[in-house]
């Protein structure tokens, strides 16, 4: 058994585990940031997409730590000759003292914007993809190795199609589920349960922020719209009904990210078009 052999069997003994310093880390974390939620919602999106046109024949989980990763980055493909990417017991050992034993903060490349699901879908097309178990698990807070560029990569080919259109997001979500960003309101988010979110509900009513799901169907109920919402929030991933009829404005505030005209709960939809041949 060579070496590629051995990292790959390792890979498979541990996987769900990691370094104690990283699992509290995570555990201290109340939810994952921007990054991780949109790499979540484009292997998602992949995910649903591939077993819809045939390409895998089940629901296959790849790796959203890897676009966190990768995705917005300049291409590294090209280290593959270099020394420190090979496998050998030697790079490994280097590694392991850099950032295992003597764990030390990595702050070259570090990201001053945080990914969209359109940059983590584009390195998925770009780059391909591994398998969840593949690769470090979402939130992982230690540098992938050089030589991790040997773990195998299921193909992904397609392109990304946007729309501001909640029209053009319903013709699309017809042929599969549909990225989104949904605005975020507290406390009404966090009481919504069984019921639908409609946003805002008083003076009470603080703004979160945006937040990548997914919509999975729309559905008539009481008189409105709803769309069934597939979202990650506070590390709990829930289906959402959200009203689609509601509008609204946020005048207060300073943050950029406010809305400062009318809109609706959901925003900016995407979907990964794949080719099939």
């Amino acid at each position: 058994m060579d070496m590629n052999q051995l990292f790959m069997q390792s890979m498979a003994n541990t996987r769900g585990l990691c370094h104690p310093d990283c699992e509290k880390a995570s555990s201290e974390q109340e939810d994952y940031d921007a990054s991780q939620h949109a790499a979540m919602v484009a292997v998602n999106l992949i995910s649903s997409a591939r077993v819809i046109f045939k390409l895998d024949s089940g629901y296959t989980e790849y790796s959203a730590q890897y676009l966190v990763d990768n995705a917005g980055k300049e291409d590294d493909q090209g280290e593959r000759d270099q020394q420190s990417s090979q496998l050998t017991i030697e790079n490994l050992l280097q590694y392991m003292e850099a950032n295992v034993w003597n764990k030390r903060e990595d702050v070259q490349g570090e990201r001053v914007q945080h990914l969209t699901v359109k940059d983590c879908l584009e390195c998925a097309f770009k780059n391909g993809l591994p398998r969840r178990e593949q690769w470090a698990h979402v939130g992982c807070t230690f540098k992938a190795p050089p030589f991790a560029c040997h773990i195998p990569r299921v193909p992904m080919k397609g392109e990304v199609i946007e729309t501001k259109s909640l029209d053009e997001a319903l013709k699309l979500l017809k042929q599969q589920p549909v990225g989104a960003r949904l605005h975020l309101f507290s406390p009404e988010i966090d009481r919504v349960g069984e019921g639908i979110y409609d946003g805002p509900s008083s003076n009470g009513s603080s703004y979160v922020g945006l937040r990548d799901a997914i919509i999975v169907a729309v559905d008539k109920s009481e008189g409105k719209f709803v769309a069934t919402v597939k979202i990650c929030y506070k590390k709990k991933t829930s289906f959402v009904k959200v009203c689609m009829n509601r509008m609204f404005v946020q005048l207060d505030g300073g943050d950029e990210s406010q809305v400062k005209e009318p809109t609706g709960l959901l925003v900016d939809f995407c979907i990964p078009r794949l080719s099939v041949n």
